[in-house]
């Protein structure tokens, strides 16, 4: 079996979040199990290019990746390098399996998908839901209506993260002819042994008697640090020890909101001050994203709209306890394992959340060992692979049928 994976950016590219390590880690998996899996991406990675060849394969762990350079429009993450090796080599494959909405992946991968009798997939991540749907322009409205609904509409299936997803996907009105739910894959690997970890406390002056509370993830207006922060404040007035770690990469300059937020806190609501307790890490990643995770106290995930929480799974996966809310797609796994609280988007809820862990040790404990039972159970790669191999199959076998 060939599959064409098609998506804006890919990895290294992490700055754009879970999806860009879950795609891989899937694509990964998928060539274990003796599937051939190529990667059609761009060489974008922010507002500077990927350090990587241009237009010849790159192979890691065994998937075939195109860098092609983009083009104008970038901001549309178009390449017309990439549209031409869809016009010459797309007809090789036997499915296209697009990660994207709204930008040129999804249009040239359907394009392409239909011209070559091509069954697609499209996973959206979490776009079409409805909290980032309610953030959109009248220009993404537009291209949404009259574009990115036929995309979708034509799709042989739409690949949800989690039940949540697909609920919101059906209650903003789109076309689903058949839906696939499976959750991302974490590299259960870069989590076990052999790492040498730094010294994350060390490294950013924590002394061992500080409780860490964590948030790691993109700093982003949907993640919910609005709440984060005067939740915080009120955890600090019973716990003067704990401290809140901010790390991530900061998204539209929003991190200036968040410090302006926390500068001003004072003024109005307590004679607290909380700036001192906060620490903007930046992004974490390899050794030093795993230390942070094993030296924390408690993960928290505060979103409006997740369309999984790839961050709260490896926290669980280090045994970390997590506080999520609802609109997190993983929350139903979390609160069915009790391997966290799952609140809803409320400053009250996710103060007396953090605390009731903090105060609680043991309890911290027990919901750290439920959640790494979880990740092994449900998350991991050779169960999800098989059954995304299964799906390709049927579809593969619905299309042949129709002919």
């Amino acid at each position: 079996m060939k599959i064409l994976h098609i998506i804006p950016a890919y990895f290294p590219a992490v700055r754009y979040g879970g999806p860009i390590e879950s795609v891989h880690n899937l694509n990964a998996a998928l060539v274990k199990n003796g599937v051939e899996v190529t990667v059609y991406t761009t060489n974008i990675d922010g507002s500077n290019d990927l350090d990587a060849s241009i237009g010849a394969p790159v192979i890691k762990d065994g998937v075939k990746i195109f860098y092609f350079k983009s083009s104008f429009p970038r901001a549309w993450f178009y390449s017309r390098d990439l549209r031409k090796a869809l016009a010459q080599s797309g007809q090789q494959f036997d499915i296209f399996h697009i990660t994207s909405t709204f930008l040129a992946a999804s249009t040239l991968g359907a394009y392409y998908a239909k011209k070559f009798k091509k069954p697609y997939i499209i996973s959206p991540r979490g776009n079409l839901m409805l909290s980032p749907l309610g953030k959109k322009n009248l220009k993404k409205s537009i291209y949404n209506w009259l574009i990115e609904k036929k995309n979708l509409r034509d799709a042989d299936a739409i690949h949800f993260t989690t039940p949540v997803e697909k609920e919101e996907y059906i209650k903003g009105g789109f076309p689903l002819k058949k839906g696939i739910i499976l959750p991302n894959i974490i590299r259960l690997d870069e989590f076990i042994g052999g790492n040498k970890i730094c010294d994350f406390r060390k490294k950013f002056g924590l002394p061992d008697d500080k409780k860490i509370i964590l948030y790691l993830g993109r700093l982003n207006w949907i993640k919910g640090l609005d709440t984060l922060i005067p939740a915080f404040a009120e955890v600090v007035k019973k716990e003067p020890n704990a401290v809140l770690v901010l790390a991530g990469p900061d998204e539209n300059n929003y991190i200036s909101n968040l410090k302006s937020q926390i500068s001003a806190w004072p003024a109005g609501r307590s004679n607290l001050k909380i700036d001192d307790k906060i620490i903007f890490t930046g992004m974490l990643t390899g050794d030093d994203k795993i230390a942070a995770y094993r030296e924390s106290d408690i993960f928290v995930l505060p979103s409006y709209s997740e369309s999984f929480g790839m961050a709260a799974v490896e926290a669980m996966f280090c045994g970390l306890p997590v506080v999520v809310t609802k609109g997190v797609g993983v929350s139903l796994y979390i609160e069915r394992a009790g391997a966290g609280i799952v609140i809803e988007k409320n400053e009250k809820q996710l103060s007396e959340a953090i605390s009731k862990i903090l105060k609680n040790p043991e309890l911290g404990r027990k919901m750290g060992e439920a959640g790494k039972k979880l990740v092994e159970t449900e998350f991991s790669s050779q169960k999800i692979a098989k059954k995304w191999i299964k799906e390709y199959n049927e579809i593969l076998n619905n299309r042949a049928n129709i002919k």
